[in-house]
């Protein structure tokens, strides 16, 4: 279907849901190339006055990058719809009578592409960016589902942007936990992830493992070590540290059996010299608290490098080599003496970038300086 440069009528097969009274929905589907013809976006902006106008944020060019590219994937499917507000120009026309809340019927939507976007009949109150990648996606077309009001009030068109978009989103800890069981096409951000969120998968059911039970995560409330901790300590290994090396960096796949033999030797190392630290929490050890897991996780890589070559990765190997930083550890108690002379309180460390960099700096330091001095 296509539309003239001429005004129409655009007719659609859809729904009229009557939710309470005076509240009536529209449910169709419509190829979305053509929602440009009869719907904008009221893009949110001040006026001469200062006053407010609009509600929609502007476009992010990088999320509707991979949405497009997703839709010019295999076998895409958008199941979540547009939202649109129409006003009065638009009209439904029932095809039955009917008691019901529910009647079959048609839109009639009047199309004139020779207008200005802010007089078309409809308003995106949400779907914008899916809108916008459906434009621009090399394809010929693709059907989208639609939910219309009718209203030629913005104030209610902004109430129900914000009602749409100020829902709570999923927890990423919920997200990190479906993605192994995911095989489709992710948005960049999460894709980089899937390895990193299929290895910690493995190392929290694996009996055999130090991390067995312990990561919280959704279906494990009870672990104690934050997902997000591990996370982002496997990320640093997978991206540019040891790990990297059992990485596919073409499509992003790796040896997670290899990759998940390294880690819990180390950390069946550590945990075997700081076992009291190891056996606690985050607010009594900074040892599984996120700043304590993610310095460690460098020393790691630094470790089995020089491990490889030797050909002890093990966890005999790291076992001799994480004793040489005992006594440069407060992980529970007593102070962190520093490479710059200051002294930190044990729980003075905080999971932040700052603090995680000093925590590593010295952990690193301590081991170079011990294994000079050994």
């Amino acid at each position: 279907m296509t539309v003239s440069d001429q005004a129409v009528e655009l007719r659609l097969p859809a729904l009229a849901i009557t939710q309470s009274p005076g509240r009536v929905l529209y449910q169709f589907a419509v190829d979305g190339k053509l929602l440009d013809d009869f719907a904008t976006v009221s893009r949110i902006r001040r006026d001469d006055e200062s006053a407010v106008q609009g509600y929609q944020r502007p476009e992010s060019l990088q999320h509707i990058t991979a949405i497009r590219k997703y839709i010019e994937s295999d076998a895409p499917m958008i199941p979540n719809g547009i939202v649109i507000a129409f006003d009065d120009r638009v009209r439904f026309e029932p095809s039955v009578k009917s008691d019901t809340y529910s009647v079959p019927g048609e839109i009639v939507i009047p199309v004139d592409v020779s207008e200005a976007p802010e007089l078309r009949p409809g308003w995106i109150v949400d779907g914008q960016q899916r809108t916008a990648a459906i434009r621009d996606a090399n394809v010929s077309q693709f059907p989208i589902p639609v939910t219309a009001f009718i209203t030629a009030n913005e104030e209610e068109q902004r109430e129900q942007f914000i009602l749409v978009n100020s829902t709570k989103p999923l927890p990423r800890s919920l997200i990190y936990e479906l993605i192994p069981g995911t095989t489709g096409m992710l948005p960049p951000s999460l894709a980089r992830r899937k390895i990193s969120a299929e290895l910690l998968d493995l190392l929290n059911w694996d009996s055999e493992s130090p991390f067995h039970w312990r990561i919280q995560t959704p279906t494990n409330p009870e672990g104690v070590i934050k997902d997000n901790s591990i996370l982002r300590m496997l990320d640093n290994s997978i991206i540019e540290g040891y790990l990297y090396n059992f990485r596919d960096p073409v499509d992003g796949t790796g040896d997670l059996e290899a990759m998940a033999t390294v880690v819990n030797d180390y950390w069946t190392a550590v945990s075997l010299v700081f076992p009291g630290d190891w056996n606690s929490t985050p607010r009594k050890s900074r040892l599984v608290h996120g700043a304590g897991i993610v310095a460690m996780g460098f020393l790691m890589d630094a470790m089995c490098d020089r491990l490889r070559d030797e050909n002890r990765l093990n966890v005999d190997g790291f076992l001799a080599e994480v004793s040489l930083i005992a006594d440069s550890c407060a992980w529970s108690s007593g102070e962190w003496e520093l490479a710059s002379g200051t002294k930190r309180k044990w729980n003075d460390f905080q999971n932040t970038s700052k603090d995680i960099q000093i925590l590593a700096n010295h952990v690193l330091a301590a081991y170079r300086n011990s294994r000079r001095t050994r």
